[in-house]
């Protein structure tokens, strides 16, 4: 368990009072939800079921994925107080650039693209030959950006930011 021991002063312009810096404050049933902006492009999102609580509490299953939550809390510690967050390292650079191609090979076929249309923006591929197009490397990394994020809608989604496990 973690306690925060210095309490930031309660923030007035909230949509509930709450301890946690300036950011997006929504009131659910189960309680507060927070969105913070942490800097070059990154948010953190809090959820804080009693908001009367004094101080920030995080409970840590201790399973597989506690590694993971540790560094969660690690970068929200860091907003807190000031500092720099650091770097989510779950996606790396390329699972990125991967993840955004195959939201835009999805995009384009369910928009009624080709399968060459989608290559020639993806992969800003110029026109080629429907011979040319049979062997092109670019048709095939369509298919599997195409299998891939029909597995990602379909809820693959979930494990994108489970931490890899190294053993």
């Amino acid at each position: 368990m973690v306690v925060l021991q210095k309490v930031p002063k309660v923030l007035s312009g909230a949509v509930e009072p709450t301890i946690l810096p300036e950011g997006t404050t929504r009131r659910a049933q189960d309680g507060l939800h927070h969105l913070l902006d942490a800097g070059g492009q990154r948010r953190l999102q809090i959820f804080q079921e009693d908001p009367d609580a004094k101080a920030l509490v995080a409970i840590v299953p201790l399973d597989q994925d506690g590694f993971a939550r540790l560094n969660a809390i690690y970068r929200l510690l860091a907003q807190l107080h000031g500092r720099k967050v650091p770097v989510d390292k779950r996606l790396t650079r390329q699972k990125r650039l991967r993840a955004k191609r195959m939201l835009q090979a999805y995009d384009g076929r369910v928009a009624g693209a080709s399968q060459r249309e989608i290559a020639e923006v993806v992969f800003r591929l110029s026109r080629v030959s429907r011979d040319e197009w049979q062997s092109a490397p670019e048709r095939f990394a369509v298919m599997a950006l195409l299998r891939d994020a029909r597995k990602m809608v379909q809820g693959g989604y979930c494990t994108l930011l489970r931490s890899r496990r190294v053993y």
